[in-house]
């Protein structure tokens, strides 16, 4: 093997690495190209790589035959760019791999090696589908409330003069309505884009978290007695250093939810010590079955059978919003006796971003 070539510097890369010769044999398998083969390196080297390393692209054609990765001049074109191909392993199984490789000349400028690097592409293909899956998902929610606002916009245009001012009024209310609607998608859609990146932001001050859930617990039972919300949080509960924004989303979300599939009264409960406070937000419905507790904060999650409502996205943004901020959440319930949504908020404030704060003397 040439150079740079060399086996331990090829076992240290993190990807597989197969190296094949001028005469398209596999000179150099890694341990890591050996598993995702599902094989052993001593299996593959020496044999032709076209037959032991089988790749195919889009169409199903033989990647060796129509790229023809040996024929290229190492000189002009020593690097063969990513490409997405399946590739069949040694037990005749197939699976998803991104390409890449690099042409190596010898001394006298032809192609002495060709260094193959394979990643799987599982994970990248289930990160796709997730995302065309929340393209699709809130297409179609946005769908709707457009089509009601066109419908009833044009109407109103039209045909001004035949309707009285309280049919007008109707139709403005519901304009208004659905344009909400296709805000708080927007916003949903942008928070999910932000938590997958990671690029969540907090606009951090200290909160008093009981009056927050006292205003979440008002606008959402106005005007519904049926809607029965109490809140009850421990004498001394302190003030959070959170965004005040965020917390009241969390909450909304968590009663909005006790609400739909709940029962009974929800209740938002809060206790602290003194690092973790405790916010609990649970109903008096049927519950939630124990496989389906912790699959509920997935994105896109629907109980086997259930209708379809809303995009599925809630839980998921409730979970991101309160682990950005250094806390956790998870569900407790019991089939019949309602369910329980535990959050926890780390208790301080400035110190939990590492700033110092003096004590006055």
């Amino acid at each position: 093997m040439a150079g740079t070539l060399d086996k331990a510097t090829l076992a240290a890369l993190p990807d597989p690495a197969v190296v094949v010769g001028s005469d398209g044999r596999v000179e150099h398998c890694t341990p890591l190209a050996g598993r995702l083969l599902r094989t052993t390196p001593d299996q593959i080297e020496g044999r032709p790589a076209a037959d032991v390393l089988a790749l195919t692209d889009a169409t199903g054609q033989d990647w060796w035959k129509c790229a023809m990765p040996l024929e290229g001049d190492p000189a002009r074109f020593p690097r063969i760019p990513h490409q997405d191909l399946t590739l069949t392993t040694a037990d005749g199984g197939t699976r998803p791999v991104m390409l890449t490789a690099a042409r190596v000349a010898g001394d006298d400028g032809s192609l002495q090696h060709l260094l193959v690097l394979l990643r799987r592409a599982e994970v990248r293909q289930r990160l796709d589908a997730a995302r065309s899956d929340l393209v699709s998902t809130v297409s179609h929610e946005i769908r709707s409330p457009l089509t009601s606002v066109k419908g009833f916009v044009k109407t109103l245009l039209a045909k001004w003069d035949r309707f009285n001012d309280d049919q007008k009024r109707q139709m403005l209310l519901t304009v208004n309505e659905d344009a909400d609607r296709v805000t708080r998608l927007l916003g949903e859609l942008l928070d999910v884009s932000r938590i997958d990146a990671g690029r969540l932001q907090l606009r951090r001050q200290m909160v008093d978290v009981e009056a927050i859930a006292e205003r979440v617990a008002a606008r959402l039972s106005a005007g519904d007695e049926s809607h029965a919300i109490e809140v009850t949080f421990a004498q001394g509960f302190p003030r959070l250093y959170a965004d005040p924004d965020k917390i009241e989303q969390v909450l909304t979300n968590l009663v909005e939810n006790a609400l739909k599939y709940g029962g009974g009264i929800t209740a938002i409960t809060g206790a602290a010590d003194d690092t973790e406070a405790l916010i609990v937000v649970s109903d008096q419905g049927q519950g939630i079955p124990e496989q389906y507790l912790t699959q509920i904060f997935t994105k896109f999650f629907r109980r086997a059978g259930e209708r379809r409502t809303g995009t599925g996205l809630g839980l998921y943004i409730t979970k991101g919003i309160v682990e950005a901020h250094g806390g956790r959440i998870w569900a407790t319930s019991e089939e019949g006796t309602g369910t329980r949504m535990h959050v926890t908020l780390p208790v301080g404030g400035l110190e939990l971003l590492g700033i110092d704060v003096p004590v006055r003397s």
